[in-house]
């Protein structure tokens, strides 16, 4: 009997791992690499420079990376570099939100950009030659992109499941008279 008691509690926290996945996997989020990038700003003016960021700290992009979209010229991200810039078309169409592919290792992921009503005054010149700017330090800790919400949701799937086995474990001894 005991066996079984054991075998319940563990499959019970088994599953309640299971459920409190991270967001993006239970958002169906397609778009996990084993980089990390953004654009920044992600709504700019047509005309505008955007910074493209590519976080390389993980170790899974090594080489050369490419980012392309049909609002700028593609740009590349060379092995020792973290970011370089691109300037949005003048062209671009306001409200409309462009896709920004990063492409690294045979890897791609991609993110929105959001074209601004307004125009920026003056264009700014493309700078060919981007040195390295030092570290991009990303958003920081373990709940980075979480809000109060998911982790609160997360915390009581957890603690709701603990206390189910508990509970069911204390009620099993009690009708077994051990």
């Amino acid at each position: 009997m005991r066996a079984i008691r054991v075998a319940s509690a563990a499959l019970l926290g088994v599953s309640a791992l299971t459920f409190s996945a991270p967001a993006a996997v239970a958002k169906g989020d397609n778009n996990i690499t084993p980089f990390g990038f953004s654009v920044q700003p992600s709504t700019i003016a047509a005309g505008g420079q955007v910074t493209l960021i590519l976080d390389r700290d993980n170790g899974g992009c090594k080489g050369k990376a490419t980012v392309t979209s049909a609002v700028f010229d593609t740009a590349t991200i060379w092995p020792k570099q973290s970011q370089t810039t691109a300037v949005v078309d003048w062209d671009a169409k306001p409200g409309a939100v462009y896709q920004v592919t990063f492409t690294c290792d045979g890897v791609s992921g991609s993110t929105g950009l959001t074209i601004a009503t307004g125009r920026t005054a003056n264009p700014v010149p493309v700078n060919p030659v981007n040195p390295d700017r030092g570290v991009h330090a990303g958003e920081g800790g373990s709940f980075a992109g979480f809000d109060l919400k998911e982790i609160g949701l997360g915390a009581a799937l957890i603690v709701g499941s603990i206390g189910a086995a508990y509970h069911l474990s204390r009620r099993r001894t009690g009708e077994d008279g051990a």
